[in-house]
């Protein structure tokens, strides 16, 4: 008699999150890049450790977008680090419940 195969993906480790980095000025090529990172990882705890300088437009950006990717791919996010400076700017434009 014999088992079945595991379930999950047979070459990743899911028992550990997938630890990601949003730097403090992020590109849209850096951005794209964690996005396609979410996209090809089987769905479970992500961290983005944020640069404590990030700060903008751009900042914001990049953490809605790898929110939405997040959310799309069934990931359970977390964000931690984040500057004053950004923490106020999401909370002026409303995205303050991404962090």
């Amino acid at each position: 008699m014999s088992s079945g195969a595991p379930a999950g993906h047979p070459h990743v480790d899911t028992s550990q999150p997938l630890v990601m980095s949003l730097p403090a000025g992020p590109t849209r090529e850096e951005v794209a890049r964690l996005c396609a990172e979410l996209a090809a990882a089987p769905p479970g705890e992500v961290r983005c450790r944020i640069d404590p300088h990030a700060d903008g437009l751009a900042a914001v950006d990049a953490l809605a977008r790898l929110a939405l990717a997040a959310r799309r791919r069934g990931h359970r996010l977390t964000f931690h680090g984040a500057g004053p400076g950004l923490t106020a700017l999401l909370r002026l434009t409303g995205l303050d419940e991404v962090l």
